[in-house]
């Protein structure tokens, strides 16, 4: 049990109260308890005694206690049960809150997203006080672009989807093998569904537990050699599993991973050679077939390298084969240089996150907590920093196999100047600057702002430099050629935030960068240890931007990183 999921079920268990309208002295309990939690710097391991903190009382210290012990909670279970399951998606709803939720549920018996629409359809909403007929015609119009379903699925939001159905398939012993294919192997941002090829001699058998252990809603197909569901997950999207033999699960994965222009150029080379390729294998001249044991005996097949799925887009990787062994790879990655601990919005204090990457084998990381603006992340100010930076130093003598260095993630301001002085600044070995406010700024003063940043002589990098998120915002626009112009100019670092919401840079801006020598630094941006994981998915984006391992400052020895940042 981490102190950040006992704050998350604080919180939870006040946002299910007030949706039930409960005492609001007895939801604001549940919210202090756990900003008491997010305002200590401490981890949980760290406390001697976290039911004695002032602001942690009879109920909330039960439910801790509870969690702490049994790892889940008996009163969040029973406000799951008692809340109709209707009201929770509501909040998705700009405007809503749970105060606002409860009351229609309680005057006008409210209780789904459609039943909310009806209501507002009937005017039934602007007859509630607090809900004019402005709201409701608001509210109606939020719903009808909420229900619109996307064509596409953003890869943060399938992403989880692929870990809970890797867990149910490992979990049926009749599979010999399986893997995500299609678009989400090959990285794209967004997907219409997913693929997973599962080899097993037990189709039938395998067909039955799939459909026994995934959340399925809908059956589309269930043949013996193909399953085609909805899952009934918090993104309703379509999953395909095809069944084959183990001798065909070299071919299958790799033609239904594609893409189509990829497959397509491979055809090519089979029939030139008087070949055959089938999603089941290589077919030759005299009728037999052709099976691999990998991928890489696949390619080698047509001697060819090894090409990832990363780079299997348009057909032009063909063109581009001897560029492959210059692609950085996960094993290039010595550090990470871009997380936080519970100092500001972490999960796990500075030490725990120093055992998760020693535990990765890394060399060398930087601790960068989030700086005094953003409070509402638990920004440090500038008497915390330093205090900080006492505690780092100290741990960088106790530990001798990684190098851990004092940052900061520091906030560019509205008004372009930084959150922290120069003197402060000196005092750190590396300087995060980002910019989280004021997004619908003109283009020419988020500009102004970068700029500012970029020319102060301690900051080293610029952080998800576009501030998007996939498939939900698209950022605050910057003129980002100009910027990658001006990080030349200024010698500084932009980053790819690996976190799968943002994957920032994004491709393109990630060859035009690498075309100018400014140099990439690929981070987790991890709140908590397991989140450190999501290096994997910036080192396979970083390949479908044909990033090279020497632009990868992730990639250097620390010497010449240090070297490279004391500059």
């Amino acid at each position: 049990m981490d102190k950040k999921t006992i704050i998350k079920t604080l919180e939870k268990i006040a946002l299910y109260m007030e949706l039930q309208g409960e005492n609001p002295f007895k939801v604001s309990a549940f919210r202090k308890a756990a900003q008491v939690l997010e305002l200590d710097d401490r981890s949980l391991s760290e406390m001697d005694n976290i039911l004695s903190l002032k602001g942690i009382g009879a109920a909330t210290g039960a439910v801790i206690e509870e969690l702490t012990n049994v790892g889940e909670s008996s009163l969040l279970m029973e406000l799951q049960e008692t809340v109709p399951s209707g009201l929770l998606p509501m909040l998705k709803i700009p405007g809503l809150g749970g105060k606002k939720i409860a009351k229609l549920y309680k005057e006008l018996h409210i209780d789904s997203i459609d039943s909310l629409k009806l209501a507002c359809e009937e005017g039934k909403v602007q007859s509630l006080p607090g809900f004019a007929k402005k709201t409701e015609e608001k509210i109606l119009l939020e719903i009808v672009n909420l229900q619109a379903k996307p064509e596409r699925t953003a890869v943060w939001q399938i992403e989880p989807i692929v870990e809970l159905i890797e867990y149910k398939l490992s979990s049926i012993s009749l599979i010999d093998k399986f893997s995500v294919a299609g678009s989400f192997r090959r990285v794209k941002e967004a997907s219409k569904d997913i693929d997973f090829i599962i080899a097993t001699s037990s189709p039938q058998e395998v067909r039955e537990e799939l459909l026994k252990v995934l959340p399925v809603k809908k059956i589309i197909a269930a043949g013996d050699t193909k399953v085609s569901v909805t899952l009934d997950v918090e993104v309703e999207i379509d999953v395909d599993f095809r069944l084959v033999e183990i001798s065909q699960y070299a071919s299958a994965l790799n033609h239904f991973t594609g893409s189509k222009d990829h497959n397509i150029k491979m055809r090519q080379i089979a029939k030139e050679q008087g070949k055959k390729i089938s999603e089941y294998g290589v077919e030759l001249p005299d009728g037999s077939v052709e099976h691999f044991d990998s991928e890489e005996d696949f390619y080698a097949y047509f001697d060819l390298p090894f090409i990832p799925p990363t780079v299997r887009e348009d057909g032009s990787e063909f063109s581009k084969l001897d560029q492959l062994p210059l692609l950085v790879n996960h094993t290039d990655i010595h550090g990470d240089f871009h997380m936080h601990s519970t100092w500001s919005d972490g999960a796990h204090s500075i030490e725990e996150m120093v055992e998760a990457c020693r535990a990765k084998g890394y060399s060398h990381m930087v601790i960068t907590d989030h700086s005094n603006y953003l409070k509402v992340a638990n920004g440090l100010s500038k008497e915390r920093l330093l205090n900080q930076i006492e505690i780092i130093r100290e741990l960088n003598v106790k530990y001798t196999d990684i190098e851990i260095l004092a940052g900061t993630e520091m906030d560019i301001l509205p008004d372009g100047s930084l959150d922290f002085e120069d003197d402060v600044l000196e005092q750190l070995d590396f300087v995060i600057a980002s910019i989280h406010s004021s997004f619908s700024q003109p283009q020419e003063k988020i500009m102004e702002r970068l700029l500012n940043a970029l020319k102060n002589p301690y900051v080293h990098m610029i952080a998800h430099p576009t501030g998007r998120i996939i498939e939900q915002r698209n950022g605050y626009n910057p003129d980002v050629p100009t910027l990658i112009e001006w990080a030349k100019e200024y010698g500084k670092i932009l980053e790819l935030n690996a976190n799968p919401y943002r994957l920032d840079l994004n491709t393109e801006y990630l060859k035009l960068a690498q075309e100018i020598d400014v140099p990439i630094a690929i981070n987790t941006d991890a709140h908590h240890i397991d989140q450190l994981k999501y290096m994997d998915i910036g080192v396979r984006y970083a390949q479908k931007a044909w990033l090279r391992k020497d632009n990868i400052v992730n990639t250097w020895s620390f010497e010449k990183f240090k070297e490279y940042i004391q500059k």
